[in-house]
C-alpha cells in the first residue's frame, strides 16, 4: 500500500486516460524486461548466499556481487515508473 502522502505529491490525470494497443503493448514489453532482469538480480543475491554456505572462504567475493544487485534493482524499477508515469501522465509535484 502506497502512504497517502506519496499520492497527495503525484499530479494524477485529471480525466481518463486512453492507451493504444501499441502502448500498451510498449508497457508490457518493458514490464517483462524489468521482472526479467530483476529476477535475473534476484538470482545473483540467492546464488551468493548459497556460496557463502557451501563455501565461506567466498564470503569477501560474494560480498561484493551481494551488495551491487540492490541498486540494480532500483535502478530497474525507477526506469520503469519512470516510462510507465509517463504515458499514463503521472507526474511529480
Amino acid at each position: 500500500m502506497v502512504p497517502a502522502f506519496i499520492l497527495w505529491r503525484m499530479g494524477l490525470p485529471t480525466s481518463p486516460v486512453t492507451l493504444s494497443v501499441e502502448d500498451v503493448e510498449q508497457l508490457n514489453r518493458r514490464l517483462s524486461t524489468m521482472r526479467h532482469d530483476i529476477n535475473n538480480h534476484l538470482s545473483l543475491i540467492v546464488a551468493a548466499t548459497e556460496l557463502i554456505k557451501l563455501k565461506p572462504e567466498m564470503a569477501a567475493r560474494m560480498c561484493t556481487t551481494l551488495g551491487e544487485q540492490p541498486p540494480k534493482i532500483t535502478t530497474e524499477l525507477a526506469k520503469f515508473s519512470a516510462e510507465f508515469e509517463k504515458v499514463i501522465g503521472i507526474t511529480k509535484a
